[in-house]
């Protein structure tokens, strides 16, 4: 190898060496061993004050694995199968009633699993190698199966209380990055957690938001009510500067909103602004946001009417929902076109369908 490529291979590899060394983190952090009997307990005890030692933390998903998967999961426990580690993190709190429980990094679907199979809610279903349990829960199994199921253990990875804040966010959304992915809104509420991200959920929870634009079960668990809410406030403020990937879009304006984001001030604003606009979907669309054609709430008829609505109370707050003016054009076939074309999620395609109901809004007298 000449000497000017030698060269240039070691300035390379030291180059990265310090690059190792500037992002490299101190992961503090200790192996566990629990019996399931022990973790349960450790997880359920509690569990309705708050206080139980082993917790999901809010920006977790909410329990989406079907029986299905948890009865193998199960099954992969009684016939011994490796079980992937728990991942869990110290939690330092100002309560020191609350200090030292462990927050679930990683394994919230296996523990609850767990729990819902040794408490009787679980039925097991679908199985193939141990067919003959299918339609059994925990008290159907021979008592010696049920003490020698309860000592099995499991293995957790606790990072302790010297990881800090952002190395335990980091490891949620590496982890994550690979098997059943998190949705947009979930990682969110995870790597960016905060008074927006709390003021978002709690807006998506209003009964009025979920009369209007209905949605499945699975959505509902997949946090999709807080996704239209984010939605909204990021296309209301900057639609213009969109120009095509969604989820960084809405990602980028989180970030930016919770820098100095104050909720006494920014917070009653918002929700000033989004009560405005449910209401006046209430009373001036007679589907909501639901399409008129099949009942659902199309993400993008929830952008265009919600986002539209916004922004012509914002031109002329004296604006006032009249249904008999409104319904011809939001239930017509050049509004349902805007709503359903290809490419949706262009710039174009969204500024058309944003300002064709601002506009039409704005033209009524």
């Amino acid at each position: 190898m000449p000497p000017d490529e030698d060269h240039a291979s070691a300035g390379q590899r030291q180059l990265a060496e310090e690059q190792i060394r500037l992002h490299a983190r101190e992961v503090d952090y200790a192996v566990r061993e629990y019996p399931i009997e022990v973790l349960v307990a450790k997880y359920v005890d509690g569990a309705e004050e708050g206080r139980n030692e082993i917790f999901v933390p809010d920006y977790q998903r909410n329990f989406v694995w079907p029986d299905e998967l948890q009865s193998r999961f199960v099954e992969s426990v009684l016939i011994g199968l490796p079980i992937p580690y728990l991942f869990v993190a110290d939690v330092r709190a100002e309560d020191e009633e609350l200090s030292g429980r462990l927050e679930i990094v990683d394994g919230t679907q296996r523990i609850r699993t767990l729990a819902a199979f040794t408490s009787g809610v679980l039925k097991l279903v679908g199985l193939e190698k141990l067919s003959h349990l299918n339609d059994s829960r925990f008290e159907d199994l021979l008592p010696s199966r049920r003490r020698r199921f309860l000592r099995t253990t499991i293995r957790l990875i606790e990072l302790t209380e010297h990881a800090d804040e952002e190395t335990r966010r980091d490891m949620f959304e590496r982890i994550n990055s690979g098997g059943m992915p998190l949705n947009p809104m979930e990682q969110r509420r995870g790597t960016d957690p905060g008074p927006l991200m709390d003021l978002i959920k709690r807006l998506s929870e209003e009964p009025l938001l979920h009369a209007l634009a209905p949605l499945s079960k699975a959505s509902v668990k997949r946090r999709d009510y807080e996704e239209l809410v984010a939605r909204f406030f990021a296309y209301s403020e900057r639609y213009e500067r969109f120009v095509k990937r969604v989820e960084s879009f809405i990602g980028d304006y989180i970030r930016d909103k919770q820098e100095g984001f104050d909720p006494a001030t920014d917070g009653a604003r918002m929700q000033e602004k989004w009560s405005r606009m449910l209401m006046f979907v209430e009373q001036g669309f007679e589907h909501g946001f639901r399409s008129p054609r099949g009942g659902r709430t199309p993400r993008v008829r929830f952008e265009a009417i919600s986002v539209g609505v916004a922004l012509a109370l914002e031109a002329r707050p004296d604006l006032r929902p009249e249904r008999a003016r409104i319904s011809p054009w939001a239930n017509g076939d050049e509004f349902e076109r805007l709503v359903t074309a290809d490419g949706a999620n262009s710039r174009p395609r969204l500024a058309r369908r944003i300002e064709y109901v601002r506009d039409h809004l704005l033209a009524s007298p």
